[in-house]
C-alpha cells in the first residue's frame, strides 16, 4: 500500500472515531437535558398542584367560616371574633393570589391555624346547641306550666263567678229574709181609736165631728206582744191627711220629715214610746194649730219604716 493511500485511510478512520465520539456526546447531552427538563416539568406541576391545593383550602376555610358565623348567629352566640378572623382570612387570600413567590409553606401554616380555630368553634357551637336545647326544653316546660296556670286561673275565675253568683243569691235571700224578719219584728197598732178633744178637755168618740168642737185629736191604741221586737224606745210617727190627701204639718207643733219606702215624706206628729212587749196601751195627742176643714181625714201610724196601723174620721160643717 502506498504511503499516501495509507494516510487517507488513517484520516478516514480518525473521522469515523471523531463522529462516533460526537454522536455519543450528543446522545449523552440530549439524555441529560431531557432528564433535567422532565425534572423541571415535575417541579412545575408539583408547585402548581401545591398552589391549587392551598387556594382550595383557603376557599374551603372561608366557606366553612361563613357557615360557622351564620350558625352561631342563629344560636344567639357572639360572632365578633369570627368576623375578625374572616376579615384576616380574606386579606390572606388576596395576598396569596397576588404573590409572585411560591410561599405555600407559609400559607399552609396559616391554614393549620385557621383549621384549629374552626375546631375550637365547633366546641362553641356544640355548647350553644346544648344550651339552646335546654332553653327549648325549659320553654316547653314553662309553656306547659303556663298552660296549667291558665287552666287553673280559668277554673278559679269560673269558681269565683259561681261563688259571686252564690253570694249574690245568698245576699238577695238574706235581704229578703232580713226584710221578712224586719216586717215580722215591726210594731203593730191594734184597736186604734180616733177621739176628739174640745177646748174644755172633753173627749168624744163619734163617726163625725163638728169642726167648731174639735181642738185636738187623741189616738188610743195597743202595741201587741212581739218577741222579735227589741224592748227599747220606739219612735211612732203620725200622718194626718186632709180631704185632698195633703199631710197636715206644722214645724211649730213638732212636725217634720221622715222616710217611707226610701222616699222622704212629711209627718204630722211624733212620739217616742218605750216598747215593753206586754200589749201596752199608747195614747197620742195632736193639737191642730188651725181649724179642721169639713171632709174625711185619714190617719196613718208608722214605726221603724213600716206602717203599723191607720184609721179615719170625718169633720162636718
Amino acid at each position: 500500500m502506498q504511503p499516501e493511500q495509507k494516510n487517507k485511510q488513517s484520516i478516514a478512520w480518525a473521522m469515523v472515531v471523531v463522529l462516533g465520539l460526537a454522536t455519543a456526546m450528543f446522545g449523552y447531552l440530549f439524555t441529560t437535558q431531557k432528564s433535567e427538563l422532565t425534572q423541571q416539568e415535575s417541579l412545575v406541576v408539583e408547585k402548581a398542584r401545591e398552589l391549587a391545593v392551598t387556594k382550595t383550602k383557603l376557599d374551603s376555610i372561608s366557606t366553612v367560616l361563613d357557615s360557622k358565623i351564620a350558625e352561631i348567629e342563629r344560636l344567639g352566640g357572639d360572632v365578633t371574633e369570627l368576623t375578625k378572623v374572616k376579615e384576616q382570612l380574606e386579606k390572606d387570600k388576596l395576598a396569596f393570589s397576588r404573590s409572585k413567590k411560591v410561599e405555600t409553606n407559609k400559607y399552609l401554616g396559616k391554614i393549620k391555624e385557621y383549621e384549629k380555630f374552626l375546631a375550637e368553634k365547633d366546641e362553641m357551637i356544640a355548647q350553644l346547641k346544648a344550651e339552646n336545647e335546654h332553653l327549648v326544653a325549659s320553654n316547653d316546660s314553662l309553656s306547659t306550666h303556663v298552660g296549667t296556670l291558665t287552666s287553673e286561673r280559668e277554673r278559679l275565675v269560673q269558681r269565683q263567678a259561681e261563688l259571686t253568683d252564690s253570694v249574690v243569691t245568698f245576699t238577695e235571700a238574706n235581704k229578703e229574709l232580713s226584710a221578712k224578719v224586719s216586717r215580722a219584728a215591726a210594731l203593730k197598732a191594734q184597736n186604734l181609736k180616733i177621739l176628739t178633744v174640745n177646748s174644755r178637755g172633753k173627749v168624744k168618740e163619734k163617726d163625725e165631728y163638728k169642726s167648731s168642737r174639735v181642738d185636738k185629736i187623741k189616738l188610743v191604741f195597743n202595741l201587741p206582744e212581739n218577741d222579735l221586737t227589741a224592748q227599747e224606745a220606739k219612735d211612732i210617727y203620725v200622718r194626718v191627711l186632709d180631704p185632698e190627701g195633703a199631710v197636715l204639718a206644722d214645724n211649730a207643733t213638732g212636725s217634720g220629715e221622715f222616710e217611707i219606702d226610701g222616699a222622704p215624706s212629711k209627718f204630722t206628729a211624733r212620739e217616742s214610746v218605750a216598747f215593753q212587749n206586754n200589749n201596752q196601751k199608747v195614747e197620742m195627742l195632736y193639737d191642730n194649730s188651725s181649724q179642721f176643714r169639713p171632709g174625711k181625714y185619714n190617719v196613718e201610724l208608722y214605726a221603724e219604716g213600716y206602717k203599723i196601723g191607720g184609721g179615719n174620721f170625718t169633720i162636718k160643717k
